[in-house]
């Protein structure tokens, strides 16, 4: 099995109908999970904006009650990873995923009634259970339709979306700041939240209508049943396999090197992330004695952070395809960048130029998600969905675990704008990814050879009986 699925592979490109079966499945699956992550990051991205933009001195905020809020968001965020993937293998995902929609649409407005931050932060503790959906989501429905050569570039494209709805964030505040700030007696923050509630409804009713679940599973209207069978026909047979959950299951999980090796590579790297996912570089101007940053400039300057890591996801996930899923390259890229981008902050504070340069470089870091999810999708293909959706969303949640104390100690809006404890942080995570990395490429590479031989002895074996049976004919 497994060397017909390699065969497949290497020259699916020339098979019939299948250029048109990844049209019709990258229109559908990526607009609507593009579209979702955006709005997932939209939210996340303008609790910043309005925060910078009235929202801290309307609702008297103290301290590091902004990054109290951020925590429990992940706390909600991190609960609500494991259940959400495994509902995937239950439910429908064409149903799953808009209901999830609506529920942090409604939670997300509801954001504007608040009068106080703990109104806030019971808020975002269940916009956290509902956005827990749609990242590791979409990387095992992703897993499930893709290639290992088409796999990269769309879920560099999925993470491209978020970092979108970041960079785009910024300018919306300065839009409605300026235009809505005060209509109704409303202040430009809360009518963010509005807005941005307002914009998931036709998200969660296109999803209803077009997703087409996984390939085992569909029922899309637009898929003809030769390409369902050519869907199918892509991914191993192990892949659509339902194991059952019970203890056989869990120990199989903890015992398994692909767990500790994802789940401590995301953990890892997903730290290296946060100069950027923490708003960073909006907190260091916002802190900033000698000068004041109007809050149009307070917005619109960090959204380069965020352009930085759309080219960089995008460049990475679609050269890692190109070289046949080499996703590690990536590791070693972000361990570079960030132990120089951190030297850079350490040793050249005093120079806002270099310090505005290291902050838009680091966001550079924001192509491991992509390329990590992927390498990890790549490397569990021949195990069954259940496991995969597992790893996957564990891998999110160890990460997640660890960023929602990570952040108070290192990247606390308090310790704006220097954060010295969290430059050598990110030198220390660095070091940690490029050692990892390294050692996973040894872990696949020896299970490649076990499954090649295993493979090679099925196929002697095949021979060997062959030949005996026509002699004895």
């Amino acid at each position: 099995m497994f060397t017909q699925f390699k065969s497949y592979i290497k020259g699916h490109e020339s098979v019939p109908g299948e250029a048109k079966l990844l049209r019709k499945i990258d229109t559908f699956i990526l607009s609507f999970c593009c579209l979702c992550y955006f709005t997932n990051y939209l939210d996340r991205s303008n609790l910043s904006n309005a925060y910078v933009s009235g929202m801290k001195e309307e609702l008297n905020f103290k301290g590091n009650e902004l990054s109290l809020i951020n925590t429990v968001f992940t706390v909600g965020y991190i609960v609500g990873q494991l259940p959400s993937n495994l509902a995937l293998t239950y439910l429908r995902p064409h149903l799953f995923f808009p209901a999830m929609v609506i529920i942090w649409g409604s939670l997300t407005m509801i954001t504007a009634a608040v009068h106080n931050p703990q109104g806030i932060m019971a808020i975002r503790f269940f916009l956290g259970l509902a956005e827990s959906s749609t990242f590791v989501g979409t990387h095992y429905i992703l897993g499930a339709w893709y290639t290992e050569k088409e796999l990269g570039k769309r879920s560099g494209i999925f993470t491209a979306s978020g970092l979108a709805g970041t960079m785009f964030g910024g300018f919306i505040q300065t839009g409605i700041q300026s235009s809505l700030d005060g209509v109704h007696g409303l202040s430009g923050w809360r009518w963010l939240f509005i807005i941005d509630g307002l914009i998931t409804i036709p998200i969660a009713i296109y999803g209803f209508l077009l997703f087409p679940d996984t390939p085992t599973t569909t029922k899309a209207p637009y898929l003809t049943s030769e390409e369902r069978a050519m869907a199918i026909a892509r991914i191993p047979e192990s892949g659509s396999v339902k194991v059952p959950l019970n203890l056989t299951f869990a120990k199989r999980i903890f015992t398994s090197w692909h767990w500790y090796g994802f789940v401590i590579l995301w953990i890892i790297a997903g730290e290296t992330e946060s100069f950027s996912s923490n708003a960073l570089l909006a907190l260091y101007m916002k802190a900033q004695p000698a000068k004041t940053y109007t809050i149009s400039q307070l917005n619109n300057y960090p959204t380069g952070v965020a352009a930085v890591g759309i080219v960089s996801t995008l460049f990475w996930a679609t050269l890692t395809d190109f070289m046949g899923g080499k996703r590690y390259l990536v590791g070693y890229f972000i361990a570079i960048t960030g132990i120089v981008t951190s030297t850079m902050i350490l040793t050249r504070y005093e120079d806002k130029a270099v310090v505005f340069g290291a902050y838009y470089w680091a966001g550079a870091v924001y192509a491991c998600q992509a390329t990590f999810f992927a390498w990890c999708n790549d490397v569990l293909r021949f195990q069954d969905d259940r496991f995969r959706s597992v790893v996957i969303a564990s891998m999110n949640m160890g990460s997640n675990a660890v960023n929602a104390w990570w952040l108070l100690l290192f990247y606390s809006a308090n310790f704006a704008p220097r954060f010295t404890k969290g430059m050598w942080a990110m030198i220390g995570c660095s070091i940690a990814l490029a050692l990892w990395t390294t050692g996973i490429i040894l872990m696949t590479a020896r299970e490649e050879k076990n499954r090649d031989d295993q493979e090679l002895r099925v196929g002697d074996l095949d021979t060997k009986i062959i030949e005996e049976t026509a002699r004895e004919v």
